[in-house]
This record gives structure tokens, C-alpha cells and sequence, in this order.
């Protein structure tokens, strides 16, 4: 892979690059500057963040038109791999229909925003997120600086904004997601070609496409190379096995870098052109970044910078949020942490957020017709445990490529909102307490782990606090007596114990815990109220 002495000079090569009035209008001039002690020292953690809580995510695009799961655009070019089997049958080989036919073929012809947002809203989602652009390089927004975008390819609006004006029309706070720094990289695989069968050796449609080739076409003045990135890691002529292709692809192509392509810095000042295109057209209140800490060096640190500045000017203050994963200490406190698919152990001092998925991150289909979704019980138990960390939960509720949600996604979001009528104060305008709960259930810290999870027990308790008000949500609804350690009397005395939605809760309380009888028969992650507890 690329060394690290290039990726310096690579991007500082690609920001200077740009002239410099081009980059005077590139990004916006205020305090905060281009490096990592300036963003800590002007970043402050908004308030409207930490009272949401709960946010959908629109992770929506042309790779959910196969409804064959994530990463379509990459494994289609990989023959053997089960998606690209399901490409060559359904829609032809990749040397004569690639990615770009495919994401003309999304044509959200039944997405309703309105009706999706008020399904949302009732869930109990604060803020929403759309997806702007993910790795197969489309925008999803009228892009002044990519001519492939969804005004111009596949459904032919303005999928952002769109988003954005029925999110804020109905008091959410609106965020956007760009995934593009990594597609250079991860379209290598559309350059490469079939080690094994008829069409041995011959190349796919990245590595052949001209702009010229485009005459008479749909995509007639667009070109294939700026949606497929160039030619920047090529798997070699020679190679004869499907094992060895993929070995190579892993290699070489595969791994999750945040560097330029070799030879391209214009690739690295293109991104920023895009993001800042994104952010100044739909001023989002928050920004996901796909990445580990911030992409491209000085570039990225380039377009944070920007997004603070802009957003003191509309707000006056930076009350925005841009999160970006595995921050270093030294980047910590500059930006939101994400925490992908993954749990934190402890009570976290700064606000962070974890993103998941009712299913893949792109629709597949048989996880539907084999009800293997998360359940409203598996989101809200993770809601409990993120909050009383000092956390938010991003949930993406997969989308297929007509813009349609399935029946079984209606279902789970309607039991969301029928328990978020009931909970929801103990969710939304909280804060940690002290502890953020106890039980015999260890979760391991770390990004990309829920699927070896196990379960929570009924003496999994997790708090939040409003006011002089403890909530008390236990992750399995207890069938018996629970005491809570945390509650005996040195931690005060308790007044009162009510459950949400119920009556008065038996409690007895004593120096080793706090003892509760909750109703038997109770359902999805009961909440008690605690009122009254003081000290002496």
C-alpha cells in the first residue's frame, strides 16, 4: 500500500493545487482552523444533540436496488462471491453491465418522504439522517462538482433535499453521511476481470469506459472514470484462480486506508469540493463521516474546520455535530465519536453516538423473508445501555431501491412508537447518572461486535436522570424481586418507585439495594421512575 510520506505531500500537493481564490471560496474563513488543536478547542457538544437521543438513518442509495445486502458496487466484480453470481444472472456480465447501469436503475418510483417521516417521527426519532454519498461514488444531492448524482442518474431529484425539507418540516434536526473519501480504493475491483471460466481475462466495464463511449447513451456526457475513480490499483493480467483474485483484492484494493490515490491528488480536492458543495447547500445539523478520524490529511481537517466556521455563521456558535470514528486522544473532544455496530463498556464523559442497522446497511431481501431483523425489544435495549453511557443510537432502517420500507420494518418501528408513548420521557432531554447501570452482563468495547452478543438478564439495569428524577429501565423484563445494588441506602433515600404506564411499584430498600416487585407479564424493557431520592 501506499506509504505515509506520500500521503503528506500528496494531499498538501492537492489542497495547493486549487488556486488561491479558488480556495478562499473552497472553504469558509472564521476562528477555527485547520488542525487538530484548534477544532478541540473550539468544539462544544450541542445541547440539542444530547437532549435527542434517537435518530433514523435514510442509508439509501442504488446498491439497495439488487437488494442483495451491503457492498454491492465492490463484490459484483468479484466472481465467485455470492452478489456477484446474483449479478451475472440478473442482470448480465460486469464487462457489459456494471455498477453505473445499475445505479441508473434506481428509480425510487414509490418512496414517499412524508409518509416514512411521520412513520419516523412517531418511532420517536429526534434527528434524521440521509445518506449523501456512499462508496459507489453516486451523489444523492444536486452536486455542483460530480456530474454522477441522482438528478442526473437514477431517480432524477434531489434525494437530500428532498430529505432534508420534510425532516426539518417536521421538527427534526437534519443530518447527511458521505462515504465518498473510501471509493477509490474500493472500486478497484470493478478494473479487474474473471480469473476462471468463458470470459477469462477480459476486463470489466471500469477498466475499458471512456466518456467518448457515452454517445447516444443514457449517460451520454458523463464520465465512467469519475464515477469508477480511475485506475489506481489494477490487479495484474496472469492471475488464473477466484482465491487468488480475491487475495489480491484484499491486499491490495481492501484494506481501510485514509489516504489519497497514488499520482491523483485532484481526487482528494474534488472531496472537498463535494463536501463543502454538501454542506453549504442543506446545512445540515450534523455530518457522518465513513471514516477513521477525518480522510485525506490537511484536506480533511480542512473541511472540519469549514464546517465549524460555517456553522457559527448561521447559528452564531457551532451547533453542529461531525462524526468521524477511532479518534486518537489527541482528536478527541474535536469531534462526535461513532462507534459502528459496537458497544462501550463505560460511562463515557463526552457525548458519542453508535450506529446500527435493522438489518445489512443496504436492503436484503432474505433477511425480511427470514424475519432475521433486529426486533424493537434488540433496539430498545440498545437504546437504554447508549443513553445511560452518554451516548445517542443511529438507527438505519433499510430502504429497497423503490424507497420503500417491507411490512416487518413497519411492524418494528410502530412497536418502537408504541413504546417510546409510554418511555419516552426517561429517554429524551436526559443525562447519565452517576453510574450508568449494573448486571452480570460484560460488553466488550469496540466497533463492528454486536453480532457475537449474547443477551441481557433480568438484572441488567441501566439510568438516566431528569431533574431529581432516576429512570431505571431493566433490559429483561423481570419475572421476580430485582434489587438494584446501586440504590441501597447510602446512594439516598428513595420516595417513590412508579412504573411508566403502570401504577405504584413495590419497593423495599435496605443498605445492600434498593428490592423492586414489578408486575409479572411485563413486555419490551420496563421503565420505573425513581421520585424522591435524597440524600441523609
Amino acid at each position: 500500500m501506499i506509504g505515509s510520506g506520500w500521503r503528506r505531500r500528496g494531499v498538501l500537493a492537492g489542497l495547493a493545487a486549487l488556486p488561491a481564490v479558488a480556495r478562499a471560496q473552497v472553504t469558509a474563513q472564521g476562528p477555527v482552523q485547520a488542525n487538530w488543536p484548534s477544532l478541540v478547542a473550539n468544539y462544544r457538544y450541542p445541547d440539542w444533540f444530547r437532549d435527542a437521543k434517537f435518530g433514523i438513518w435514510s442509508h439509501w442509495g442504488p446498491q439497495s436496488v439488487p437488494e442483495q445486502g451491503d457492498w454491492y458496487g465492490r463484490n459484483l466484480y468479484q466472481q465467485g462471491h455470492p452478489q456477484a453470481d446474483f449479478h451475472r444472472k440478473t442482470y448480465g456480465h460486469p464487462a457489459d453491465v456494471g455498477m453505473m447501469e445499475v445505479q441508473n436503475r434506481w428509480t425510487a418510483a414509490n418512496w414517499d418522504p412524508e409518509a416514512l417521516m411521520q412513520r419516523y417521527v412517531k418511532a420517536g426519532a429526534k434527528y434524521f439522517v440521509s445518506l449523501a454519498c456512499h462508496h459507489d461514488n453516486l451523489d444523492c444531492y444536486d452536486s455542483a462538482h460530480h456530474g454522477w448524482n441522482s438528478l442526473r442518474v437514477g431517480p432524477k431529484r434531489d434525494v437530500v433535499g428532498t430529505w432534508a425539507k420534510v425532516a426539518r418540516a417536521h421538527g427534526l434536526r437534519f443530518g447527511v453521511s458521505n462515504h465518498a473519501a473510501h471509493a477509490w480504493h474500493w472500486y478497484q475491483t470493478a478494473y479487474g476481470y474473471d480469473p476462471e471460466g468463458l470470459r477469462k481475462g477480459e476486463r470489466y466495464d471500469a477498466f475499458r469506459l471512456t466518456k467518448a463511449d457515452g454517445a447516444g447513451k443514457w449517460w451520454e456526457g458523463l464520465d465512467p472514470q469519475l464515477l469508477y475513480t480511475g485506475k489506481h490499483i489494477v490487479a495484474p493480467d496472469g492471475i488464473d484462480t477466484m482465491q487468488a483474485m480475491g487475495k489480491w483484492h484484499e491486499d491490495n484494493d481492501g484494506q481501510w486506508v485514509e489516504h489519497g490515490p497514488a499520482g491523483d491528488a485532484a481526487y482528494a480536492t474534488r472531496w472537498l469540493q463535494r463536501q463543502v458543495d454538501l454542506v453549504t447547500k442543506y446545512q445540515p445539523d450534523l455530518c457522518y463521516f465513513d471514516d477513521y478520524e477525518l480522510p485525506f490529511g490537511p484536506i480533511g481537517l480542512a473541511a472540519a474546520a469549514d464546517y465549524y466556521n460555517r456553522s457559527i455563521a448561521w447559528h452564531g456558535k457551532i451547533d453542529v455535530v461531525l462524526n468521524a470514528k477511532q479518534l486518537k486522544p489527541y482528536a478527541r473532544f474535536g469531534l462526535v465519536q461513532d462507534v459502528e455496530r459496537g458497544f462501550a463498556d463505560k460511562l463515557w464523559d463526552e457525548p458519542w453516538q453508535t450506529d446500527t442497522c435493522l438489518g445489512d446497511w443496504f436492503y436484503k431481501r432474505s433477511l425480511f423473508t427470514e424475519k432475521r431483523y433486529k426486533s424493537a425489544n434488540d433496539v430498545l435495549q440498545r437504546l437504554a445501555d447508549v443513553i445511560s453511557k452518554n451516548g445517542n443510537l443511529l438507527l438505519s432502517v433499510p430502504q429497497r431501491g423503490d424507497g420503500t420500507i417491507d411490512a416487518e420494518e413497519e411492524r418494528i418501528l410502530d412497536d418502537l412508537g408504541a413504546w417510546m408513548a409510554v418511555n419516552g420521557e426517561a429517554v429524551f432531554r436526559t443525562r447519565p447518572w452517576r453510574s450508568y447501570g449494573e448486571g452480570p452482563t460484560q460488553l466488550a468495547a469496540g466497533m463492528q461486535n454486536e453480532d457475537g452478543f449474547k443477551g441481557f438478564t433480568e438484572q441488567d439495569v441501566r439510568f438516566t436522570t431528569k431533574g431529581d428524577t432516576l429512570y431505571l429501565f431493566f433490559l429483561k423484563a423481570p419475572t421476580g424481586p430485582v434489587t438494584v445494588r446501586s440504590l441501597g441506602l447510602g446512594a439516598g433515600r428513595v420516595a417513590r418507585a412508579r412504573l411508566l404506564g403502570g401504577g405504584d411499584v413495590a419497593f423495599r430498600q435496605a443498605a445492600a439495594g434498593l428490592t423492586l416487585t414489578l408486575p409479572r407479564g411485563l413486555g419490551t424493557v420496563p421503565v420505573v421512575r425513581i421520585d424522591g431520592l435524597r440524600r441523609g
